[in-house]
């Protein structure tokens, strides 16, 4: 029987960071950036202060994305979101996973209140594709949140 996307998330949830795989916006060439993540059902959640970043406008620009993690890979279509309010949500389940990060989360909180440094958050929801020797045979939503 084949596992959901919740219940394969639930089984890596534990580890630290994951690989996110990402294409170049002007160059199509694949790079991987790894980075803190948060599973929370059948949603993954890319915690970053800083939008700018490169792999962020590679993946609004071209959304397709693979995520490595625990002998786990998923493979996706990422779809920018800009939800109010998801800033704090997030956060605050990144407080819970990366308690021992908290005192630097503060220092980032704090020189993004005085203007010192971008703090922002946003999201992607990936469409999740399930291949078995090529051919597509479940999608799941998943949601990445940045």
């Amino acid at each position: 029987m084949e596992s959901t996307a919740a219940e394969r998330l639930k089984r890596i949830s534990n580890k630290q960071t994951l690989k996110l795989t990402h294409y170049g916006r002007k160059s199509g060439k694949p790079y991987e950036v790894t980075t803190w993540f948060i599973a929370d059902g059948d949603k993954v959640y890319l915690p970053t202060g800083n939008v700018n970043r490169q792999w962020v406008k590679n993946v609004k620009q071209t959304p397709r994305v693979r995520l490595s993690v625990g002998g786990e890979t998923f493979d996706g279509e990422a779809r920018f979101l800009a939800a109010p309010g998801e800033h704090d949500r997030v956060m605050s389940m990144v407080a819970r996973k990366y308690w021992m990060f908290l005192p630097m989360i503060a220092v980032w909180r704090l020189l993004a209140a005085l203007g010192i440094l971008q703090f922002a958050t946003g999201a992607f929801e990936v469409q999740i594709r399930f291949c078995d020797w090529g051919q597509t045979i479940l999608k799941e939503s998943l949601v990445i949140e940045v």
